[in-house]
This record gives structure tokens, C-alpha cells and sequence, in this order.
């Protein structure tokens, strides 16, 4: 799943947008966004694999945000003005959709970023996941932990709880880190606090989930639509 970002000042153009998100089956809408600064609130907090980016936003442009990024994930421009193409292509986002656009040119600049990300070489890094596993330190020690044996994950400041049936695993690492090890097709978030298995998800309730040991989590109202998106494609 590619997990998305809105960010633009227009209601019209983010209805628009969400509505293009909801069509495309590997999207998954995360938040949307009126100014710049709560899109970096997002990331902070979030995984996002790619903003949806209006360049004449209030108090702080679309490019003076994307220049503040230090690792910016990737960015399809979304403007009504043509004068910034080619500043966009300098700043090296995925695409530059010039408002109003259609579905089949929204289709165009996903399949771009999908084979952006297709192509992108994953990080050598020790503490990243291999294809079925979650690699983390506890103790001195690397250990393994299988993707189908995580129940959820909750945060806590710079520490996370790693649970598994009978038993779990306190680590030192953020909750926006963490979320970015995972694949976003087994996991999601459904709190600020709470990451999920999706196949270990039960049931879905107004404002909770119910795991497969019985177990409640929180689900805040900000992640229900993503959750239920993910439960349902893994259905």
C-alpha cells in the first residue's frame, strides 16, 4: 500500500483528490491538510509515502515546505499555476499535475511514484525487516520476530511494546520509525499510540478494534477510514 498525503487549502480540490485515492486500490489516504504545517505535523506522527502537494497554500508555500524536508517522501504537485513546472522538476518530484485534472492524468503520476518505489533499493541498515521478519534490538541482541506473530505494537515517547501472543518485547524506537520498517500491507496504524496486524484484526467497532486474542485497541477517528481500507483489501 502507498500511503498517502493531502496537503491544499481548497476543500473542492482535497474532495477531489480523495475521491481519485479512493479509486486506486493500493492507495490509502492518511490525512488531509490545509497548510504546511500540518503536513509536517503529519509526517512527524505518520509513514507517508507520498504527498499530494498545492504550491499556493497560506503562511508557507508548497516549495518552501518540500526545501524544508530533509528526506521528503515523494511529491506529486498539485497547482493551478503553470509558471512552477519547472521548478517542481528541479526540486525532483514524481510529477506536476496542473489543476483541473482527470483520473486518467491523477492514474499517470501514481504509476510513476509506483515504480519510483518499485525501484527504490532498500537500506542496509541491521535494524531493518527482512521479507518476513521484524528486526529489532533488545537486550544487546538482535532478535527475529516474524510478522505473523505481532499482535499490535503501542507506543510510549521512545519506546515501543512489541506484542505477540503471551508475551512482548519493550524497544527502543519510535513509533514513526517503527512504522516505517513495517510493510504497510500487514500493518496499520489506528491510534497515535497503536499499530495493528491487519490479518489479526477481528472486528471492527465504532471507535475500537477487537484482535484475534480478545484483545481491545483504540481506534482514533483520524486512522478509521485507512484501517478499514486495509482490512477490507485483506480480506
Amino acid at each position: 500500500m502507498i500511503k498517502c498525503l493531502i496537503a491544499d487549502d481548497e476543500v473542492i480540490a482535497q474532495q477531489i483528490l480523495e475521491q481519485y485515492i479512493l479509486q486506486s486500490e493500493d492507495l490509502v489516504l492518511v490525512a488531509k491538510c490545509r497548510n504546511a504545517m500540518q503536513a509536517f505535523a503529519q509526517l512527524e506522527q505518520n509513514a507517508i509515502d507520498l504527498i499530494f502537494l498545492d504550491i499556493e497554500m497560506p503562511l508557507v508555500s508548497g516549495i518552501t515546505f518540500l526545501k524544508s524536508l530533509p528526506h521528503p517522501p515523494k511529491i506529486i504537485f498539485t497547482t493551478a499555476y503553470a509558471e512552477y513546472a519547472l521548478q517542481g522538476y528541479e526540486l525532483n518530484v514524481s510529477d506536476y499535475l496542473l489543476k483541473p485534472f482527470s483520473f486518467e492524468r491523477f492514474s499517470q503520476a501514481v504509476e510513476k511514484v509506483r515504480q519510483q518505489l518499485a525501484s527504490r533499493k532498500p537500506e542496509t541498515d541491521v535494524s531493518e525487516p527482512d521479507d518476513a521478519c521484524l528486526i529489532i534490538k533488545e537486550k544487546g541482541a538482535l532478535m527475529k520476530i516474524p510478522y505473523d506473530e505481532v499482535l499490535y505494537i503501542e507506543g510510549s515517547r521512545d519506546y515501543v511494546k512489541v506484542v505477540l501472543s503471551g508475551k512482548s518485547h519493550l524497544v527502543h524506537l519510535t513509533m514513526k520509525k517503527l512504522e516505517s520498517m513495517l510493510p504497510g500491507h500487514l500493518f496499520v496504524r489506528s491510534h497515535k499510540s497503536y499499530i495493528v496486524s491487519v490479518p489479526k484484526i477481528k472486528l471492527i467497532k465504532a471507535a475500537e478494534l477487537v484482535m484475534a486474542n480478545q484483545e481491545i485497541i483504540p481506534l482514533s477517528p483520524n486512522y478509521k477510514d485507512t484501517v478499514v481500507k486495509c482490512f477490507s483489501v485483506g480480506k
